[in-house]
C-alpha cells in the first residue's frame, strides 16, 4: 500500500543587486534593484506569484475539497515568507487557506535557506528557531519534521535535528547512498535513535518537475493516469511514494500551456482510483509505518544537479572565498547587536548567491541560470564580495572585529 507523499519547496531569495565597488561605504542596501529591471526581486515574486502560487494554491484547494484523502506538504523559506507577507499579501493568505484545511503540513527549515549547518552550528540552530517562529506567527502551526536548505543531508545532519528534536527529516534517494535499497521506505539515520528518514523517489519527481514538458522524452506526453500506473506498481514493492519538487514546477518551469494544471487536477483521482493508495504528509507517514533499516550517510548529498553533493555551491575558488568571507564574520556580527547589520548577514548567507557563481554548466547550466540576475559567476561574486565589503565597513564603524 504506498502511500503519496507531495512535498513542495517554496523559495525565493533577496537576490544581491548588480553592487558596484564605488557603492562600498553608502550603499547599504544590497537587495533592491532598479523597478525597470524585470530580475530584480520584486518583479520576480510578482511573476512567479502569478504563474505558480495563486494559480497552484486554487488548483490544489480544489483538490482538497473534492478529495478527503487527499494530503500534500510545504516548507517555505523564512524570506519568500518575509516577501509575500510584504509583497504579495493575497499569495499569503491563498497558503494559509490551505493549511487551515488540517491536511497541510509544513516543514522546518533554516530561515535563510542557508548552508549555515555547513559552518556553524550554533547559527544553524538559530535560523531553524527564527524559522519556527515565522510558521507559527503566519499559519499557526509548528514543523515536526525537517528539510535542510536544498535537502542537504548526511548522518551529522540528521543527528543534530534529532537534538532539535524533529521527528522526522527528508532527504534526496541518490543512487550511490542507497544502492540496492529502494526509496520507497522509511529508513532510520545512522547514529539517531529516534527519528525517521524520508527519501524522494527522484526518478518519478523529476519526471513532473524536469521531463514533463521535454517532447524528446520516451514518456511524452506524461498524463496523471499514466504516472498513477507508475505508482500502481509500487505496490507490494514500498510503503511510500515522495514526490518532492520545487513548487515553481507548476506554471513557472513548466508552464501552464504544457498541461502542468490538469496533470495536476487529474494527479490524485487517478493515484486513488487504486484502492491501496493514499496520500500522507510527512508526519502521517512516520507514524503510520516503522523504519525498515538504519541508512548510513556519512558524506553530504543534495538535489541539487547530476551529481546531488555540494559541486553547485561550493566547488569553485570564487565560491569558497565567499563563503569564507561571510561564515567567517559570525562572531564579529553578533557582537555589534545591530539588528539590521544581523539580518543583512543572515539574507547574503542565503544558498543561492553562491549557487549563482557556479562554473558548471553543459545540462545542468540551464538550471544555474534560471532567475539569474547575473551575466556570468564572476559578476555575481564580485556584486556579492562588494556588498560582503560594505558589510564589513559597517561592522568596523560598530566596534565589531576586523576581518581581511
Amino acid at each position: 500500500m504506498p502511500s503519496v507523499c507531495l512535498y513542495f519547496q517554496v523559495h525565493q531569495p533577496f537576490r544581491v543587486k548588480k553592487y558596484p565597488y564605488f557603492s562600498v561605504g553608502w550603499d547599504h542596501d544590497y537587495f533592491s534593484e532598479g523597478a525597470q529591471n524585470s530580475l530584480n526581486n520584486k518583479h520576480i515574486l510578482a511573476r512567479v506569484a502569478r504563474k505558480c502560487y495563486l494559480p497552484a494554491n486554487r488548483a490544489l484547494l480544489d483538490l482538497l475539497n473534492w478529495h478527503p484523502e487527499f494530503r500534500c506538504s510545504f516548507s517555505f523559506s523564512g524570506v519568500i515568507l518575509e516577501q509575500i507577507e510584504e509583497l504579495a499579501p493575497e499569495v499569503l493568505k491563498s497558503f494559509q487557506d490551505l493549511v487551515a484545511t488540517g491536511r497541510v503540513e509544513i516543514l522546518g527549515e533554516t530561515y535563510h535557506h542557508s548552508l549555515a549547518f555547513l559552518f556553524s552550528r550554533a547559527e544553524f540552530r538559530r535560523q531553524v528557531a527564527l524559522h519556527s517562529r515565522k510558521v507559527q506567527q503566519l499559519f499557526g502551526v509548528k514543523p515536526k519534521v525537517f528539510r535542510n536548505t536544498e535537502l542537504i543531508y548526511s548522518n551529522d545532519v540528521a543527528r543534530e535535528v534529532e537534538k532539535m528534536r524533529f521527528k522526522g527529516i527528508l532527504s534526496e534517494g541518490a543512487d550511490h547512498v542507497l544502492d540496492w535499497r529502494s526509496p520507497n521506505f522509511i529508513y532510520r539515520p545512522a547514529g539517531t535513535k529516534k527519528i525517521s528518514l524520508l527519501l524522494k523517489n527522484y526518478r518519478l519527481s523529476d519526471d513532473i518537475a524536469f521531463r514533463f514538458s521535454q517532447r524528446q522524452w520516451k514518456d511524452w506526453p506524461l498524463t496523471a493516469e499514466k504516472f498513477a500506473h507508475w505508482v500502481n506498481k509500487v505496490n507490494g514493492n514500498g510503503t511510500n511514494v515522495n514526490l518532492f519538487m520545487d513548487y515553481e514546477t507548476f506554471g513557472e518551469h513548466q508552464w501552464e500551456d504544457t498541461g502542468i494544471f490538469e496533470f495536476l487536477r487529474h494527479l490524485p483521482g487517478e493515484i486513488l482510483k487504486h484502492p491501496d493508495n493514499d496520500f500522507a504528509t510527512p508526519s502521517e507517514l512516520i507514524a503510520k509505518y516503522k523504519p525498515v533499516s538504519e541508512l548510513d550517510v556519512p558524506s553530504y548529498v543534495s538535489w541539487a544537479d547530476v551529481e546531488r553533493d555540494l559541486s553547485a555551491w561550493k566547488g569553485n575558488a570564487l565560491q569558497d572565498d565567499a563563503l569564507h568571507a561571510i561564515y567567517g564574520m559570525e562572531r564579529a556580527v553578533r557582537k555589534t547587536r545591530d539588528p539590521l547589520i544581523i539580518d543583512d548577514w543572515r539574507k547574503l548567507q542565503t544558498s543561492d548567491h553562491f549557487y549563482y557563481m557556479c562554473t558548471k554548466w553543459f545540462a545542468d547550466g540551464d538550471v544555474h541560470a534560471y532567475f539569474n540576475p547575473y551575466e556570468s559567476p564572476y559578476e555575481a561574486f564580485t556584486s556579492y564580495m562588494n556588498a560582503v565589503r560594505d558589510l564589513r565597513q559597517r561592522i568596523e564603524m560598530k566596534g565589531g572585529e576586523q576581518h581581511g
